[in-house]
């Protein structure tokens, strides 16, 4: 096994130690937040250092390679981008408050998503269309590493599938903005440039999002271990079962203890040094 060590700083000391403790037989420099320990052992210890020093880890098999996957599933808000865009609407909307507690409910499993989405949207009744392209031109940001990743996703070429319980005006935008291959989302329903506090169609829940993945994924012919699935709250644990390969990227806690691997403090170009 390989013991892969990054975060937003990673120094000598610290793997040196670490390397001690996982009786790495050497080390390997990925970037400078990042280091790949060769031969490493799952030893005890490893998961507390690196909780203190701020470093996320991962056991990586040493032959799980880039090139043999062929489909990266990933949600869309507070994981390909920095914000809840509901909440931000719901800003516009003097209702950010009270959205943005139960967007934090169904995010951490206490609250059934469509239901919560319901509520949330019904807060956002009246709101001008236009506070959509504000949001996006404005406050949408992509997270770390995000095109890094998405980059060398296209020259290994492995498809991408945006998944997410947002919004079609923003999923569409980034799909074409940042080439990627697949994706659903929940439509707004708008009349005379206003909000009318409803979805069109079935909401996009958990279920919704695993049935996706599934589907691009026989699609395409891609066995469920060439998977890798990104997410950070409860709606997406069913779509990371779906998957070989399972990342918390600045997750909730009932995501981060049952993915793969997670992320707290490296970019999503971290994901590319789980694999060589």
């Amino acid at each position: 096994m390989h013991l892969v060590i990054q975060g937003a700083m990673l120094a000598d000391d610290d793997l040196r130690q670490l390397a001690q403790l996982a009786g790495a037989q050497r080390m390997e420099r990925l970037a400078p937040g990042a280091c790949r320990l060769i031969g490493a052992e799952q030893a005890s210890g490893i998961a507390e250092y690196c909780a203190r020093a701020r470093l996320d880890f991962g056991f990586v098999p040493e032959n799980r390679k880039l090139a043999d996957m062929g489909l990266l599933a990933i949600d869309m808000d507070s994981t390909l981008i920095t914000i809840e865009c509901i909440d931000e609407m719901a800003d516009m909307a003097g209702a950010k408050a009270e959205v943005s507690a139960i967007t934090a409910a169904a995010m951490a499993g206490k609250l059934d998503y469509a239901e919560s989405l319901r509520l949330r949207v019904g807060l956002l009744r009246g709101l001008s269309q236009g506070a959509l392209a504000h949001v996006y031109d404005e406050r949408l940001r992509l997270a770390p590493g995000a095109e890094t990743m998405l980059a060398a996703l296209r020259r290994a070429g492995i498809k991408t599938l945006l998944v997410s319980g947002g919004f079609s005006f923003f999923t569409e935008r980034l799909k074409t903005r940042l080439g990627l291959d697949y994706s659903i989302s929940n439509v707004l329903d708008i009349e005379d440039g206003r909000l009318t506090g409803r979805v069109i169609g079935r909401i996009v829940d958990a279920d919704a999002k695993a049935a996706k993945l599934r589907s691009v994924r026989d699609e395409l012919g891609i066995a469920r271990d060439a998977v890798i699935a990104i997410g950070d709250g409860a709606n997406d644990l069913a779509m990371m079962a779906e998957a070989g390969v399972s990342i918390a990227y600045r997750a909730k806690r009932v995501m981060r203890s049952k993915a793969d691997y997670a992320l707290d403090y490296a970019g999503l170009d971290g994901v590319l040094n789980l694999f060589v």
